[in-house]
């Protein structure tokens, strides 16, 4: 019966110590995720990195493009409203699809004309997002665009002035000034 009560006595100490390493871990990713969340700051806050490489920074202009809306609006870089908040999506990107509830939320709270979708169609199929996206903002499905704002990774949130100039790059829209909440 001892025996018994030394091994269930055991057991429960190494639960214990496992539970302390476990509540350790997190803690330590937590640090981790807020030293990130600061050094992405930072790194916007400074304009990004150099233009090279094809990503713009923050006062560069965006290259030319002219494409037609999933409404069949046309549009080129010229005609971008001051302000306009520009989201590059991809279908095949759970990043893209774990945030597209919180940008299409605050997108129904803007101007739609100064919201614009852009949904990268070489991976996947982007009929949800357009379906989506379309009621709250312009929707523009167009894998090569990217290249003209020279967009590396999905999702990209961005906001630009009138002519395409970069004002803000975030990988959230809460993180852009037109994103944070009033």
């Amino acid at each position: 019966m001892s025996y018994l009560i030394a091994v269930v006595a055991l057991v429960g100490a190494l639960c214990v110590v496992d539970l302390v390493l476990t509540l350790g871990v997190v803690r330590r990713l937590r640090e981790h995720t807020k030293l990130l969340d600061a050094l992405y700051e930072a790194v916007d806050l400074m304009g990004g990195p150099p233009a090279a490489g094809g990503r713009l920074g923050v006062g560069d202009v965006a290259g030319d493009f002219e494409v037609t809306t999933a409404d069949g609006a046309r549009l080129t870089r010229d005609l971008l409203p001051e302000g306009t908040v520009v989201a590059f999506l991809s279908p095949d990107c759970r990043g893209c699809h774990e945030r597209l509830p919180a940008f299409a939320s605050w997108a129904a709270g803007q101007n739609r004309s100064r919201v614009l979708a852009v949904v990268d169609d070489r991976a996947g199929d982007p009929t949800e997002m357009i379906a989506t996206l379309r009621p709250v903002a312009q929707v523009i499905v167009d894998g090569a665009m990217s290249g003209a704002f020279g967009v590396q990774a999905y999702p990209t949130f961005l906001q630009v002035a009138a002519g395409g100039r970069l004002l803000a790059s975030a990988p959230e829209i809460s993180r852009l000034p037109a994103g944070a909440p009033a």
